[in-house]
């Protein structure tokens, strides 16, 4: 029997299979009014066994993953996650990607880009699918109430969960509602539609944002609105914070720095480092300005654990919330 959950993770060794194998796991941060990501029934990929057997022939013979990824390896965290849903769609057994980064101009200007244009396998609807990855981290004292969007923010303190979903709900989400993207899809649409049906397929727009929200290991938070049930969860503390948090875990716990683009998958326990080791070097990196640090903590009667350290004088900055904020559904759109 095929292992389940995060068994599957375990399942796999080549650090790109597992990341690929954790965009197909992994729960949306927030859910919006439009619908949410591809399941696995969609992609072909519902039972276990299946999704083992096929990471299983990606670990035997993963060049063209590889190939597929390599200009992404030094690139954003954004475009290494893009990739590889562009991998996902064109391979899984259950769907066909048809286009991605379908650029819309309005003469000279370019109003924007689709990520991903796909369809299922045995289904003729178009889907058009924005994607992002986000690690957000949470601010006990800041914008709006507790439960502000506002309050949770990248890293390096550029960017919010709020300005990210109002981007993505106002102009990502709605791009295809344009007369310049109903005419740059209309090729697709026209040849996607069902036999004997005249006019054009009716495209479908989705998103799928996974990612971690790292709560505040000092101070209590609630979630932030829209917040999934079972989105992944780690904490941050400040690095004046981190012998006390340290003398809290078992003995034995070992750990990992995580380096961008894979903030994914969490690596294989093989690969952990005793904690001395962690902190040798984490002291070192927080003795002068320095960016924050994702690290994954593991022990036998703990499991995993992220965190985030950073410096004591974070954040630097704290993004403006959008304004105003103004919630509504997606809308499905239809060809010309």
């Amino acid at each position: 029997m095929a292992p389940s959950g995060s068994g599957l993770l375990d399942h796999c060794h080549h650090p790109l299979v597992r990341d690929l194998a954790w965009i197909v796991l992994a729960p949306d941060l927030i859910a919006m009014p439009c619908p949410g990501r591809p399941t696995r029934s969609e992609l072909g990929l519902d039972d276990d066994d299946r999704l083992a057997t096929w990471l299983d022939a990606l670990e035997a013979a993963p060049d063209a993953l590889e190939a597929h990824l390599a200009p992404a390896l030094k690139g954003r965290m954004g475009l290494y996650h893009e990739r590889l849903w562009q991998f996902l769609l064109s391979e899984a057994p259950g769907t066909r990607l048809l286009a991605h980064n379908l650029r819309i101009h309005q003469g000279k200007r370019t109003l924007g880009e689709l990520d991903l244009l796909y369809r299922g396998r045995t289904d003729t609807s178009l889907v058009h699918l924005e994607v992002a990855i986000k690690f957000y981290l949470g601010l006990p004292q800041g914008p709006g109430a507790a439960d502000s969007q506002a309050r949770w923010i990248g890293p390096g303190g550029a960017d919010s969960l709020a300005a990210k979903r109002e981007h993505l709900h106002r102009h990502q989400l709605r791009l295809t509602d344009s007369p310049e993207a109903r005419e740059a899809l209309a090729p697709l649409l026209s040849s996607h539609s069902p036999p004997g049906q005249d006019g054009a397929s009716p495209l479908a727009v989705r998103l799928a944002i996974p990612g971690v929200l790292f709560y505040p290991w000092h101070a209590p938070l609630p979630a932030p609105r829209e917040a999934t049930p079972h989105h992944l969860q780690g904490h941050w503390l400040f690095a004046r914070e981190w012998h006390r948090l340290r003398d809290g875990l078992p003995r034995g716990t070992r750990g990992a720095w995580l380096h961008k683009p894979h903030w994914l998958a969490l690596p294989r326990r093989e690969a952990l480092v005793p904690l001395r080791d962690l902190e040798a070097r984490l002291a070192q990196h927080l003795g002068r300005p320095a960016s924050p640090v994702q690290l994954a903590l593991w022990h036998v009667d703990m499991g995993w654990r992220r965190l985030f350290v950073v410096g004591d004088d974070w954040p630097r900055q704290i993004p403006l919330p959008p304004f105003p904020y103004s919630p509504s559904s997606c809308r499905s759109s239809s060809g010309t």
